[in-house]
């Protein structure tokens, strides 16, 4: 039967989520499109963070009689991720709501999300 631990999963599906949102990123040029690309980068970094920290068979990180002190560094499951986490989600939640707000006043002032037809915003 196949056998894949969950953390190789989870590491898959984050680097699968990067490279979709890199892609939508790169080929559309819709603000919508590059907007959701970004968050789909930000999903994936935070699947591969948490993948990273993962311990299989861990415990949380709290010495006591189901996980002495000589095997918390092999069986503790590293909070740091989580917590790093936990904190890029709220990062991320608002850079996103920050960039659908400067799409909407874009699209309030120039009556159009490409970005094709913003040439006065380049350089």
């Amino acid at each position: 039967m196949f056998d894949l631990p969950i953390s190789k999963l989870v590491l898959g599906t984050g680097f699968l989520l990067i490279l979709i949102g890199l892609w939508g990123m790169l080929t559309h040029r819709n603000i919508l499109r590059i907007i959701i690309g970004f968050s789909l980068i930000d999903t994936g970094i935070h699947a591969v963070i948490v993948s990273l920290g993962y311990v299989a068979g861990g415990t949380a990180p709290i010495i006591d009689r189901a996980l002495p002190i000589q095997e918390a560094s092999t069986r503790a499951v590293d909070p740091v991720a989580s917590a790093l986490v936990v904190t890029a989600i709220v990062i991320g939640l608002s850079v996103t709501a920050m960039m659908l707000a400067y799409a909407v006043r874009l699209y309030d002032s120039k009556k159009t999300l490409s970005i094709d037809a913003l040439a006065d915003s380049k350089w």
